[in-house]
């Protein structure tokens, strides 16, 4: 499905991509873009400032031009704290921008998928929109850790059209969170 022209996959299509990514080490990067929902310039800021990882966390500075608040903390449940952990002992950071879209294109044609929409925010807003649907009571603390005011997070993120199917397997991914 697509939102503001971003892709927000199903769970069933996480799995299918990552089945079609090629190295172990890149389908980390993808776990850990998807299980931080952290933007793509801040995990490759993370890869070089690795005291802000506090294994259950990452505090997050305030980049003046991504977002409105001074500091955050990006929640982080188990499956999060493992895949950020092992993205933080690669032995090379993510790649550009460019070649991170470029390598997400290619997997989603090899797995099938359309790559209408897909890009490098595809992941955080994959992550959020699960999460808002998974946690629908928390949302402030939601939108806090993803740096988002409410508004924006109520204009992108809430009311997508998941299925009952879509829901159950989202629990496999978001559970822990809170």
């Amino acid at each position: 499905m697509l939102k503001n022209g971003t892709r927000i996959l199903r769970p069933s299509e996480v799995r299918i991509l990552m089945d079609h990514i090629p190295k172990i080490d890149l389908q980390t990067k993808f776990e850990a873009l998807l299980y931080s929902g952290a933007r793509y310039s801040e995990m490759r800021w993370l890869y070089k400032h690795q005291k802000a990882f506090k294994k259950t966390h990452i505090q997050m500075p305030s980049f003046k031009n991504l977002t409105k608040m001074d500091e955050r903390f990006i929640r982080l449940n188990k499956s999060g704290q493992k895949t950020v952990d092992y993205f933080l002992r690669s032995q090379k950071n993510l790649p550009k921008y460019r070649g991170w879209q470029i390598n997400l294109k290619n997997w989603c044609k090899k797995a099938g998928l359309s790559t209408q929409g897909i890009g490098v925010k595809t992941t955080r807003k994959t992550w959020e929109s699960w999460l808002v649907t998974m946690y629908p009571r928390d949302l402030e603390r939601i939108f806090l850790s993803q740096g988002h005011d409410q508004m924006t997070a109520l204009k992108f993120y809430l009311m997508l059209p998941f299925t009952d199917t879509d829901i159950e397997e989202m629990k496999y991914f978001t559970d822990g969170w809170l």
